[in-house]
């Protein structure tokens, strides 16, 4: 099983049959604070993964060098506390409030909830349902919300609410290729997870993922069964945390599996055109059983205007130039 659909749902927005150009052009900017964020000396690594454990329907491959310029990155996804600044500094309404609905994990519900929506699974990956109220505020639904969980990532914002809150903070969202080299930690090739090339070194949890049988039984070995605090476990070799698992994170990129074949070498920004955006980086419900994708070099992509439970996002921002 190669995981795309049970990773976050597909689109809930139909969309023609044209890919869509560019209609928010990429613009570097250097009017964020910094605070909260570690500077990445950028420079040049060997981006992508040719190995058996990938996927290649993914465009994971050829292992190909970039060379990119320094930036800053955000050393923790936005947390709840972080984008109810923002909703309450500009009244923003996320996709999914506007919408109404959104995608939540069937194990968060409780069984009353999942006997009243069994119609609106998600086929051939009945672990995911469309349910009516799901907000960033309330992220199981109705019944849910985050007031022991302003530390944890903001989940249930699509690519645009990402795009918004990145604009109002004077950042950006970071290219892929950002992304990966942050992701890295200085590490360089060869390794599939932020700290080096095994999942649990000396039988110790590095990320927050799914550990059991999926979709039906979580240990919670690592302790948590849904997101966990941002600043969660250790930060890799540039200070950053969570590059994989606890949730998705958006990139700028448009998606595109045959991408890495022509990117440019110096500052890739993804294809000109497309109808999804790459995600990386895995989740709380990645496992090695089906996804496989809580790795350095995994990509996945969803439509801009989705969001899910376990999908969120962190900022970048250039260097000023002097």
């Amino acid at each position: 099983m190669n995981g795309k659909a049970c990773c976050t749902p597909e689109s809930r927005v139909p969309k023609p049959d044209a890919a869509i150009c560019a209609d928010i052009i990429f613009a570097r900017t250097i009017l964020g604070s910094t605070e909260g964020m570690q500077l990445i000396a950028g420079g040049e690594f060997l981006m992508g993964n040719d190995r058996s454990y990938g996927f290649p329907g993914d465009g994971e491959g050829p292992v190909h060098r970039v060379r990119l310029s320094p930036f800053w990155l955000d050393e923790t996804t936005v947390t709840n506390e972080q984008f109810n600044a923002f909703v309450n500094a500009t009244g923003y309404k996320t996709e999914a409030e506007r919408i109404g609905w959104s995608f939540v994990f069937i194990g968060h519900l409780a069984r009353s909830e999942i006997e009243q929506i069994g119609r609106l699974f998600v086929q051939g990956s009945e672990w995911w349902c469309r349910l009516d109220g799901a907000t960033w505020r309330h992220p199981e639904g109705r019944g849910s919300n985050i007031k022991n969980r302003w530390k944890h990532p903001v989940v249930q914002v699509s690519w645009t609410d990402a795009q918004a809150y990145c604009q109002w903070a004077g950042k950006r969202l970071p290219t892929e290729a950002e992304w990966e080299c942050a992701a890295r930690g200085g590490l360089g090739p060869g390794h599939r997870f932020p700290w080096g090339e095994e999942l649990e070194p000396n039988g110790k949890h590095r990320m927050n993922v799914w550990q059991g049988e999926f979709p039906l039984h979580n240990t919670q070995a690592d302790g948590y069964f849904g997101t966990a605090p941002a600043r969660s476990f250790s930060a890799n070799g540039f200070r950053i945390y969570n590059m994989t698992g606890n949730v998705w994170e958006w990139c700028w990129d448009y998606f595109s599996p045959d991408y890495y074949r022509h990117s440019p070498e110096e500052n890739p920004l993804g294809p000109l055109c497309g109808d999804r955006r790459v995600m990386r980086g895995g989740s709380y419900l990645c496992h090695a059983s089906y996804c496989n994708r809580y790795r350095v070099d995994a990509r996945s992509s969803n439509t801009p205007d989705s969001s899910t439970t376990n999908l969120g996002f962190r900022c970048a921002r250039d260097v000023a130039q002097h």
